[in-house]
């Protein structure tokens, strides 16, 4: 259970079920069995709603090739049912680093420019719930630490953050809490253990 302010970081080896657990906790994958809830209510009663509770930014970057920076923040953000405006998208790829490479198509940026360009996302949605993939994933120092500081004003601000990474995060928050999941049983089941 999560509260305004929380962190919890998931850790597991690969192939541990981080992804698969990520993914239903955002409603693309139904549970074997249980339910998740948003304020005491399953997730699917909140239909197309619950896209905008949720912020999810998976392992991969989810940009395409063909559209620069720009047009892939507006359209993402659009699926979910935000409008950004470009002179608000060029701000927030200017804040992530992307300033002056914001029209070039993503084809021409590295991976890790790649990755900043999806992390965008993050800054010009106001969702309580972020739910990150190995968000780490292909960023340098600076980018790591700019991460900390978004996710650490997000959870300030009263939002929630679910965090799937190998790597130690300096963040501050009200509650931090850390989910390791081990490796697959052989009859299927996952275990995890929760440290405080």
């Amino acid at each position: 259970m999560l509260n305004p302010g929380d962190f919890l970081q998931l850790t597991g080896a690969n192939g541990s079920g981080k992804t698969s657990l990520l993914r239903i906790l955002c409603g693309l994958l139904m549970p074997e069995s249980g339910e998740v809830l948003w304020n005491g209510a399953p997730i699917r009663s909140f239909g197309e709603e619950y896209g905008e509770i949720i912020n999810y930014l998976g392992h991969r970057n989810a940009v395409k090739e063909e559209l620069n920076s720009i047009e892939n923040l507006r359209i993402a953000n659009g699926l979910s049912g935000a409008e950004v405006k470009t002179t608000d998208a060029q701000i927030a790829l200017a804040r992530v680093g992307l300033a002056g490479r914001e029209h070039l198509p993503a084809r021409f940026l590295s991976e890790g420019q790649r990755r900043r360009s999806a992390i965008a996302r993050l800054i010009t949605r106001s969702s309580p719930l972020w739910v990150l993939d190995e968000v780490l994933a292909s960023l340098d120092h600076a980018a790591t630490t700019f991460i900390e500081s978004i996710i650490g004003e997000h959870l300030n601000a009263g939002g929630m953050a679910i965090v799937a990474t190998h790597q130690e995060l300096r963040i501050s928050a009200s509650s931090l809490k850390r989910l390791e999941l081990e490796p697959a049983r052989p009859a299927g089941a996952a275990g995890a253990a929760v440290m405080g």
